[in-house]
């Protein structure tokens, strides 16, 4: 079985360290891509240190991943050598049931496959993209276009689509107002995006410290979430309501911020459930949603939206030896705003 240097977690306690991980033979559905960039997000951190459950080790995460398609099976149609592609959170799906025949794999209902961790239909154990390179079934490979840098591109592929797709479910656009919850690697996607779409953006931080970057992302207003006139202020405005946080917050009082039927929509995964006051929906015919990440055919979708628009995420691109001090960074929520792990320096 050929073999693929990464940097993997040999346990939940310890340091991402440079080894070797096994990699399928290409099959006659199956694209090999050169890894060049990928991102690192929070749920990597989650995962590997077994915060969502236990996993097996050693495991290389990474679903952010930008690179180039250096080999297909004798039955791809749908890329080409050279080709400029990415690879999301998921890898495989049933592709039988009606999720998956409706285009919504994220959601399959005998399980989708995770870029990492998960058990693929052939029983091997799924690595992710900190690697030299990924073999993956044409069907969950997607182009990137030539208006996309691959390194700012690599977080849209789980940043990015994880806020588009409710963006788009809920109507984001011209004359709806949208609040997006904290300015980090997903919030500042959300509001670049909201934007572009022509809706009017709300940040809502716990602090003013990022306020004037998320005004040059796009926001056209910013609020400190510690200051509580802000949830009088604000109370009964918006639209839609994008919660990033991967921390617990008061959802009832977020609730209160929203217009009748508004939506707030939770992205984050806290560990911890969110309790909610009945009375804080009862009292505006308000939802209290979650989304994850989008379709196959939406993530497409978005990186086309994205190149049209010029949108990339912001990052800080890194040498993969400096990963673990990136992880202690990202807790830290010192940076601004995706670290992305330059795949050469992975050797």
């Amino acid at each position: 079985m050929p073999s693929a240097t990464a940097y993997a977690a040999p346990s939940a306690t310890g340091d991402l360290v440079l080894t070797t991980i096994e990699r399928r033979e290409v099959g006659p559905r199956d694209v090999h891509i050169d890894i060049k960039f990928a991102g690192i997000c929070h749920s990597d951190i989650h995962t590997v240190r077994g915060e969502w459950g236990p996993q097996q080790y050693p495991l290389a995460p990474g679903h952010e991943i930008a690179g180039i398609v250096t080999k297909v099976g004798a039955g791809v149609t749908k890329h080409k050598v050279g080709d400029r592609v990415g690879v999301g959170c998921m890898v495989n799906s049933c592709k039988e049931c009606a999720n998956c025949e409706a285009g919504e794999e994220q959601y399959c209902l005998n399980g989708n496959v995770g870029t990492y961790g998960s058990v693929d239909r052939d029983g091997t154990i799924t690595q992710g993209g900190y690697s030299s390179d990924v073999v993956v079934n044409e069907d969950f490979v997607v182009t990137i276009p030539e208006g996309l840098e691959l390194d700012a591109a690599a977080p849209l592929l789980c940043a990015g689509i994880t806020t588009y797709s409710p963006l788009r479910h809920w109507g984001a656009g011209p004359g709806k107002k949208v609040a997006v919850v904290g300015l980090g690697g997903l919030g500042h996607m959300a509001v670049k995006l909201a934007h572009a779409m022509g809706a009017e953006v709300t940040v809502l931080s716990q602090s003013l410290k990022k306020m004037e970057d998320g005004l040059k992302l796009g926001a056209d207003q910013y609020f400190a979430t510690s200051d509580p006139t802000t949830f009088e202020q604000l109370a009964g405005t918006f639209d839609l309501i994008i919660n990033t946080v991967s921390a617990s917050i008061d959802i009832s009082a977020y609730l209160q911020l929203l217009a009748l039927d508004g939506t707030l929509v939770n992205v984050g995964a806290p560990a911890e459930p969110l309790p909610v006051n009945a009375f804080a929906l009862i009292g505006g015919r308000r939802s209290f949603a979650g989304s994850a990440i989008g379709g196959i055919r939406e993530t497409q979708e978005m990186l086309n939206f994205c190149a049209e628009h010029h949108l990339g995420a912001e990052i800080e691109v890194i040498p993969a030896e400096k990963i673990n001090e990136a992880y202690e960074r990202v807790l830290a929520s010192d940076v601004r705003y995706r670290f992305v792990i330059d795949a050469a320096t992975i050797a």
